[in-house]
């Protein structure tokens, strides 16, 4: 058999409701996924690949648009090879779900089954197998399960589930012994969001590309998808980024510092597209006026959040014993930070006394604490 080229992708999670933007930029990021499709396909057709793997929750609800639907079809119908697709847990299958409202293209095979089923492609001299969630839990779907060997046929596996999870997982728990016992010489998988990067088990080589573009700060960094390449000889697998935005998270230590001007010292060059959460920490003073970084800063993002978590240098609780309003806000507190009963308890009394301070001097904290 000679090498098979192979696009390996999952969770794009299509029409996600992108909670922690505004409303105007929560309707642009779906519609850039839609367009994530778009350079699916043309990584497809300028790498030659034969063959498309798409292991499940490529929707995110079945509440989908209907443009994300024609988008998805007009997309795998320019993938420019077969395209096996393995419904997950947010898109799992019924007669009623959003996969039958949708006119898939002849190049398309959707798993429909909670049974792994297989599909001969001669030419390619490969078999594919799959199956589908058919509710939002699943039970394991590989256990017991061998696949014929055939001479000079390569068994693949498209599927999405969870390998090393708990018996109990509802997202189809798999072990390294049922791959490493399965017959396949690649598994293809979905779900977790994070990439494996190639992995084996005894001849089967598996892997799962992660999602390819973040949707929240629990998805920071550079996200992609994988180019697979099967041979006699074994498996390669490389990545691609296709992915228009990031989410990144960065910590500043302001101790000392004029926070505005550390934040741009920590700074990236490129960062007018992405979504970046900066999280202030050290020891200050007084509260950081998240007013003012807010309005030196926000064109330098897509979306800003800014997080406090600086604490009160020791020394401002000296000024408890003034014979003022903030002298005797910071005395009352002061007694209650030396009776707490551990640290969280001191460190919230600490943030009261910031926030306290803040409104003494008519700043306001604009931090949001609602993630994506």
């Amino acid at each position: 058999m000679s090498a098979v080229r192979i696009l390996h992708a999952a969770d794009l999670h299509l029409d996600s409701p992108f909670e922690g933007l505004p409303a105007g930029k929560a309707a642009l990021r779906r519609e850039e996924q839609r367009m994530l499709l778009t350079r699916l396909a043309a990584l497809a057709r300028q790498e030659r690949v034969q063959l498309v793997l798409l292991s499940g929750d490529l929707l995110d609800s079945d509440h989908s648009y209907f443009e994300t639907g024609e988008e998805l079809c007009r997309c795998l119908a320019g993938m420019g090879a077969p395209v096996f697709i393995a419904p997950g847990n947010h898109d799992f299958y019924t007669e009623k779900s959003a996969w039958t409202r949708l006119k898939l293209p002849g190049n398309v095979y959707l798993f429909t089954d909670n049974r792994i089923r297989g599909m001969e492609l001669p030419a390619l001299g490969i078999r594919v197998y799959g199956a589908a969630f058919t509710e939002k839990r699943s039970g394991p779907l590989l256990t017991g399960y061998h696949a014929e060997r055939m001479p000079g046929i390569k068994n693949i596996l498209v599927l999405h589930g969870e390998v090393g999870a708990r018996a109990d997982s509802p997202y189809n728990p798999i072990t390294e012994q049922e791959l490493k016992d399965c017959g396949m010489d690649y598994v293809a998988l979905g779900h977790i969001h994070k990439a494996s990067g190639l992995l084996r088990a005894g001849d089967t080589w598996y892997s799962w590309p992660g999602c390819p573009e973040g949707r929240g700060f629990d998805e920071t960094g550079e996200k992609s998808v994988s180019l697979v390449t099967l041979s006699d000889t074994g498996c390669a697998l490389e990545t691609r980024s296709i992915a228009l935005r990031r989410y990144e998270e960065l910590r500043v230590d302001v101790t000392g510092a004029d926070p505005l001007l550390a934040v741009h010292t920590m700074l990236p060059d490129e960062t007018v597209r992405d979504i970046y959460r900066v999280t202030l920490t050290g020891e200050t003073d007084e509260a950081p006026d998240l007013n003012r970084l807010r309005v030196n800063l926000s064109e330098l993002f897509f979306e800003l959040q800014l997080r406090d978590e600086t604490r009160i240098r020791r020394s401002v609780w000296e000024r408890a014993g003034d014979d003022t309003l903030r002298g005797l806000f910071l005395k009352k507190l002061r007694r209650q930070y030396e009776q707490a009963p551990d640290e969280n308890a001191r460190r919230a009394i600490e943030q009261a006394a910031r926030w306290g301070l803040a409104a003494l001097d008519r700043r306001e904290e604009a931090v949001r604490h609602v993630d994506p």
